[in-house]
């Protein structure tokens, strides 16, 4: 895979991410009812959704920033396991976490190939 064809993915996927977790944002700190009642039905009181909420678009805007671009990737890494436990804990569908989870480790990939060439070294691609 050239640079550039890399360098676009990673910013595609980048920018699919982006949608869907300031999607999900929006609906948390807008309070929307359905998004609510299903966090209380978790046990999840509004004010402390609002705060999920606030968080997950801080992480969102950070892995956005190039310069900060890789520890929005971790904090977003971090996020998405607190989602995929709190959906185990509550007996909910995980999958799509987990492919939201798979997608933000293929965008580091991606955007971030050093990670690929350092700290991966059984799947180099030294072409």
């Amino acid at each position: 895979m050239t640079s550039k064809t890399r360098n676009t993915a990673g910013w595609i996927l980048t920018g699919v991410i982006a949608l869907l977790l300031a999607f999900s944002a929006f609906l948390k700190i807008s309070q929307a009812p359905e998004a609510v009642a299903q966090a209380a039905a978790s046990g999840i009181d509004a004010a402390t959704f609002r705060l999920i909420g606030i968080i997950e678009i801080i992480c969102v805007l950070v892995f956005l920033i190039p310069r900060t671009a890789f520890a929005g990737s971790l904090l977003l890494v971090a996020y998405m396991g607190g989602a995929i436990a709190s959906h185990l804990i509550n007996g909910d569908s995980v999958v799509l976490v987990v492919v939201i989870e798979a997608l933000v480790w293929i965008t580091i990939l991606l955007r971030f190939p050093v990670i690929q060439q350092q700290l991966l070294p059984l799947v180099r691609s030294d072409k």
